[in-house]
């Protein structure tokens, strides 16, 4: 018997007006895995993540978290159950320290009596020791994502959606996020599902891969499997690119 999923999305569809942006999605992940979720600009990735997140309510289907039917859930409500998420435009809180911007993540489940405790773990494990002191509004973009991984991180999550997480990276810095993600899933747990364009990070981190072209899913396998699928390349190149 397969286990049980932490996350199972039954027929989502998200309308916008006459636009469809996700439609009939079933989507099903396994705990403890890493999960890619890929496809063109446009694809209804993001949208997808606002509807199992509670941003935006599904117009049909179902979400399931940990067996609970979570579809239309206030978004504070969802994290406190266990899943949070990173956004495509990182959204800091500009004039707060690192180390204060953790801790807003960390009330998510702490008091005061051990919320520094966590704050500073946290602060180890996503190495922001030298930065913990410096205003959110001072740092790089590849320092802003890490402390906006580090905030969902201190939420305590069991599934963390990340969205776009190494847009704008460099080489070594997305090689140090990686790496980080990597621990996070194989010491603490965490159950990934990550959107990505950067396809050095889709393909060295995730274990499956889900591909969205037109708010459908189009593909899923291992990367080895999706990297050779001619609608994954007709997707994203163009039908020439399989002839």
């Amino acid at each position: 018997m397969p286990p049980e999923p932490i996350l199972q999305i039954s027929g989502l569809t998200k309308r916008f007006g006459n636009l469809i942006a996700v439609n009939d999605v079933s989507v099903r992940l396994e705990p403890g895995t890493i999960v890619g979720l890929i496809g063109p600009n446009g694809a209804g990735k993001t949208t997808l993540f606002n509807a199992i997140t509670g941003l935006h309510t599904p117009d049909a289907g179902r979400v399931l978290f940990k067996g609970t039917d979570i579809t239309g859930m206030l978004s504070h409500k969802i994290c406190k159950l266990g899943m949070s998420r990173t956004f495509q435009v990182v959204k800091a809180f500009s004039i707060l320290t690192v180390e204060d911007t953790v801790r807003v993540g960390a009330y998510n489940r702490h008091g005061e009596k051990e919320i520094q405790a966590k704050v500073d773990e946290v602060i180890a494990f996503c190495e922001l020791e030298d930065f913990r002191r410096q205003k959110c509004g001072d740092l790089s973009l590849a320092l802003l994502r890490r402390v906006e991984l580090a905030r969902a991180v201190a939420t305590e999550p069991e599934l963390l959606l990340l969205d776009e997480a190494g847009a704008g990276l460099t080489g070594t810095e997305l090689d140090g996020l990686m790496a980080i993600l990597t621990r996070l899933n194989r010491e603490k747990g965490v159950t990934l599902c990550v959107v990505e364009h950067v396809m050095k990070m889709v393909m060295g981190l995730c274990q499956r891969i889900v591909v969205l072209d037109a708010g459908e899913v189009i593909a899923e396998g291992t990367p080895a499997e999706i990297s050779d699928n001619p609608k994954v390349i007709e997707a994203y190149l163009g039908k020439r690119a399989v002839r």
